[in-house]
């Protein structure tokens, strides 16, 4: 072995310098060249929910609007709309599963068919947690609507009363009065079925052969005048079997409208409707009054030259009306999902979203704070009196919640608008009798079908078409 001389070790050294050197340049360069990696956190996933709605091109670019809002405002939820013309569209295709929407927008003739078929998810402990003021901010009635088995089915959204809608140049109360008629108060609150009487007598006088009254001959449109009578529509308020047209308080209720609805000098006449809608001639200005909710207000409003206002349903005893009521219901899906659709909920009734639809003239919000605000009444557009759609609303009375609500307004309308337009009817109660026992053929599960007369058809049926009563055309 050679000896280990101080050169050597200063070769050793000096080698053992250079690698050093070089370990630390490698590894100075490879930690440029490759910097240490830190994980980014993943961005949470947005929920993606659905909100289904009808109406108008206004309304429906209305709730798009909200909805855009929402989803600026929101940081894991992004809502999109999809809407159809009509309730009954929207529904049908929920039921066929062709639409699955998170949230929806719901009639409520069309509550008791959706629970039925679990389509609801109940509400109050969703509203507590998120502290929506329901027993306060929104009125009783509309709550009380949209109530099923203790629970909240649907939250209420919108809630408009019937009302006659009249044009002002038809119908001049101040003329009226100073020929001695009988005129409604000032403010608008009530007016009985001789002021009623009285208005359509004085719009129909021949200078414009304009008519009256327009009445729509329907269930719902003769409801509010039987209630008003004292009389009911249904034999029972909460588990129908019949309507209750021919008993005594609604026959005579019925009687004493009918005799205003029937009159040929007030009323249009059948050939009238064939040519136009009722809406139509009241636009045209040769229709003075005409029974209608809110969302007929922004159509009047873009009527060149027609000046309207509007008064409550007339009272044949007490202040009764019926009410178009919608309600924000939920879709059953996961709790995660369901909590988001709550959260878009809590917004949707809220009063800056609420302000935002109601300026449309289309809707009548059920949330009292925002009914009785500026954003609905609208003091500088018509009606004057749109105070009168609030009044109203505490005088509505809620029909029977039916499943089937829809098939018995089209098996018994069509004779409901044969008692209006035929030119007689015989004996009035035994033909309301006939319409009641048609509807238990629907209702009553222990219906059974009655003995046919020698005629073949069961006795007091009504009978006959519709036929034109004289009028000029206009």
């Amino acid at each position: 072995m050679g000896r280990f001389t101080w050169r050597t070790g200063a070769v050793v050294v000096g080698v053992a310098m250079a690698v050093l050197v070089g370990m630390i340049v490698l590894a100075g360069g490879t930690e440029q060249q490759s910097p240490a990696h830190h994980p980014k956190p993943t961005a949470q996933a947005r929920t993606e929910l659905q909100l289904a709605v009808w109406g108008s091109a206004p309304e429906v670019a209305a709730y798009q609007t909200v909805v855009d809002d929402y989803n600026a405002s929101s940081e894991d939820t992004n809502v999109s709309v999809v809407s159809w013309p009509d309730a009954d569209a929207m529904l049908d295709d929920i039921r066929s599963g062709a639409a699955q929407p998170d949230l929806y927008l719901l009639p409520r003739g069309e509550l008791a068919q959706v629970v039925a078929e679990k389509r609801t998810v109940p509400l109050l402990d969703l509203v507590n947690e998120r502290e929506i003021p329901v027993g306060d901010d929104f009125a009783r009635d509309a709550v009380s609507a949209f109530s099923v088995d203790d629970d909240l089915q649907c939250m209420p959204y919108a809630a408009s009363p019937m009302v006659i809608y009249y044009n002002k140049q038809l119908v001049d109360f101040a003329a009226m009065e100073a020929e001695g008629l009988p005129v409604p108060r000032e403010d608008h609150a009530s007016w009985n079925l001789a002021e009623f009487r009285a208005a359509a007598e004085f719009a129909s006088r021949p200078r414009r052969n304009p008519r009256g009254i327009y009445i729509e001959p329907t269930l719902r449109g003769l409801a509010p005048f039987v209630y008003s009578g004292g009389g009911e529509m249904f034999d029972d308020a909460n588990d129908p079997t019949s309507l209750a047209l021919g008993e005594d308080g609604s026959t005579d209720a019925l009687r004493r409208t009918l005799e205003l609805l029937r009159d040929p000098r007030l009323t249009l006449s059948t050939k009238q409707l064939e040519q136009r809608p009722a809406l139509e001639w009241f636009k045209r200005g040769k229709l003075a009054m005409i029974a209608g909710f809110r969302g007929m207000t922004p159509e009047l409003r873009g009527t060149e030259g027609l000046d309207f206002d509007v008064m409550p349903m007339p009272s044949l005893g007490s202040s009764r009306t019926v009410a178009e009521l919608n309600g924000l219901c939920l879709a059953p899906g996961r709790p995660a999902r369901n909590e988001a659709s709550a959260n878009v909920l809590s917004y949707l009734v809220s009063d800056e979203a609420l302000a935002r639809v109601a300026e449309t003239g289309y809707i009548q919000p059920a949330k009292l704070t925002v009914a009785f605000s500026d954003d609905f009444l609208q003091s500088t557009l018509a009606p004057e009196n749109a105070a009168v759609f609030n009044t109203a609303m505490r005088s509505i009375v809620l029909p029977p919640l039916m499943s089937r609500g829809r098939e018995l307004r089209q098996l018994v309308d069509p004779d409901i608008e044969t008692l209006l337009t035929i030119p007689d009817i015989g004996d009035l109660q035994e033909a309301l009798r006939a319409i009641d026992e048609k509807s238990r053929s629907l209702l009553d599960p222990d219906y059974e079908e009655p003995s046919e007369t020698p005629s073949g058809s069961p006795s007091g049926t009504p009978s006959g078409s519709p036929s034109a009563t004289p009028s000029d055309d206009g």
